[in-house]
């Protein structure tokens, strides 16, 4: 039994309604909005090589993501910075979110590793 034009149109219209009204996710590092077109991605609390596979995961702009494996290794994003309050009271990324706050929700740029965290991943003669 096809449906009436009019219930497709009444479900149509509550349908957009309902997605008006959803308020996009908010980035738990940077307390932004993630908006349907802003890249995300879903960061481990505690990196999977370090245990973290069935622990909790948190949708965070892409940008926020790349800055924390940028700085840190996984061995101490598992022993120190396993909660997103650990990771905000972290000086190098306090500095960051400082700076990423002012940007629209749906801004990003290529994130690089810091030199130092590059130095030490350098093959020593």
């Amino acid at each position: 039994m096809k449906p009436s034009a009019r219930r497709v149109e009444v479900a149509m219209a509550a349908a957009a309604k309902a997605a008006a009204s959803r308020q996009p996710p908010i980035c738990p590092l940077c307390e932004r909005p993630i908006p349907p077109e802003a890249k995300s991605s879903r960061h481990h609390l505690t990196p999977r090589l370090k245990g973290g596979t069935h622990k909790g995961t948190v949708r965070l702009h892409q940008i926020c993501h790349s800055a924390i494996h940028a700085r840190f290794s996984e061995a101490e994003l598992a022993r120190r910075l396993a909660g997103i309050e650990s990771l905000r009271a972290d000086p190098e990324i306090a500095t960051f979110l400082a700076w990423v706050r002012e940007k629209p929700p749906a801004f990003h740029a290529p994130t690089r590793m810091t030199r130092q965290r590059r130095d030490m991943r350098r093959p020593r003669d």
